[in-house]
């Protein structure tokens, strides 16, 4: 609950916000740079205040559609998307849809995000389906986010997210050839986020151990 109401305040009472970045009709954002976003009562946040930079949003859709004569909401997995804002606001928009078998067509098939800028320009989004296990596999958002930044070498520092492993790893299109770059403290970011829980644990034991040596 904490890190929940820590959001709140993160994105709504900060004095350093640059854009506002929207989500559209049917479009429910759940989470900000691994922070779940929280209704405010009975309504959704359909925005948020964002500093200048790169973030990383987890969205659905989430609309009422037509089956036959009767009305369903239609309800898709989270989507993570990489989002480089500028000083601009912006808005994720998705095609109209209003029957259940489009919606189904349409993500089936492979859904096409946009990200549509105030000064009319609209940009494709390439985004990432989160796939949960189990029942209720997607009721806590935050800890699928840090599950696939774990795996994926990602972390969010000051507001903006930093995929680790581009930043230490370069590897020659041409050759194959693989280099490790980026200073130490990068390097040690990017394997602790890859490791699982019992490795963290037993590097903080090493770590305290040569700390106090």
């Amino acid at each position: 609950m904490k890190n929940k109401l820590w959001l709140l305040v993160a994105l709504f009472s900060v004095t350093t916000q640059a854009a506002t970045l929207a989500v559209a009709d049917n479009i429910q954002l759940l989470a900000v740079d691994g922070k779940e976003v929280i209704s405010q009562g009975w309504s959704s946040v359909d925005k948020v205040e964002l500093s200048t930079g790169q973030h990383q949003v987890v969205v659905r859709f989430n609309g009422d559609v037509k089956r036959g004569s009767k009305s369903t909401i239609y309800t898709t997995r989270p989507y993570l998307f990489e989002i480089d804002l500028a000083d601009a606001d912006a808005e994720i928009t998705l095609p109209r849809l209003t029957t259940e078998s489009q919606a189904i067509a349409f993500f089936g098939r492979g859904a096409t995000w946009q990200l549509a800028l105030d000064n009319g320009m609209v940009k494709p989004l390439v985004g990432v389906e989160l796939q949960g296990d189990g029942f209720a596999a997607y009721s806590d958002i935050e800890a699928l986010v840090t599950a696939y930044n774990s795996a994926n070498g990602i972390v969010v520092e000051k507001g903006n997210t930093i995929d680790l492993q581009q930043v230490a790893v370069n590897v020659d299109n041409k050759t194959g050839k693989v280099e490790i770059t980026g200073d130490a403290l990068t390097q040690l970011k990017m394997w602790y986020t890859k490791a699982s829980k019992e490795d963290k644990k037993a590097f903080k034991i090493w770590m305290a151990e040569k700390d106090f040596n």
